[in-house]
């Protein structure tokens, strides 16, 4: 259904030599009737939120040669903690589903690969990383001089 503005319509109707009281009260009841459609379109400002990394640890021993883990957001206030919960009822909910009951998921990784956004959404969850990603071990100690580097001087041309 094609959609025109109100004041097209008044337009026409002037067009057609409707009479002045008439056309009015036509465009103050348009008017009203179109006025609530403009405050649906408001969103409500975005939630801030926070980072959050689950890792992937199957031992039970953080320090591990390999670690995986995914990237996700949560509400600014919430607690990191509860982000297990969060995937959880995401999981679950999916498993509900049509989609969910034909082929459930079993663990978090393949809750946060394959269950759509709508689903986390809906307990306040953004998966940023779908694919697990890679996680580097550090001590956060930078070395004093045991990597000195050298400058480079890149106009001279190397022989």
């Amino acid at each position: 259904m094609a959609k025109i503005e109100v004041n097209q319509v008044a337009e026409i109707l002037k067009k057609h030599k409707l009479d002045p009281s008439i056309l009015r009260e036509i465009v103050e009841e348009m008017n009203e009737i179109t006025a609530p459609a403009a405050d649906e379109d408001i969103k409500p400002p975005a939630p801030k939120k926070q980072f959050v990394i689950v890792l992937s640890d199957m031992e039970g021993k953080l320090p591990q040669k390999e670690l995986t883990g995914w990237v996700v957001q949560i509400p600014e206030n919430a607690s990191p903690y509860s982000t297990t919960d969060r995937i959880f009822k995401a999981a679950y909910d999916f498993n509900a589903s049509k989609k969910g009951r034909m082929l459930p998921v079993k663990s978090v990784g393949e809750a946060l690969e394959s269950a759509s956004a709508k689903y986390f959404k809906e307990s306040e969850l953004w998966v940023k990383t779908k694919l697990p990603v890679g996680v580097v071990v550090t001590d956060n100690v930078l070395p004093k001089d045991e990597f000195k580097t050298e400058k480079v001087d890149r106009r001279r041309k190397l022989e």
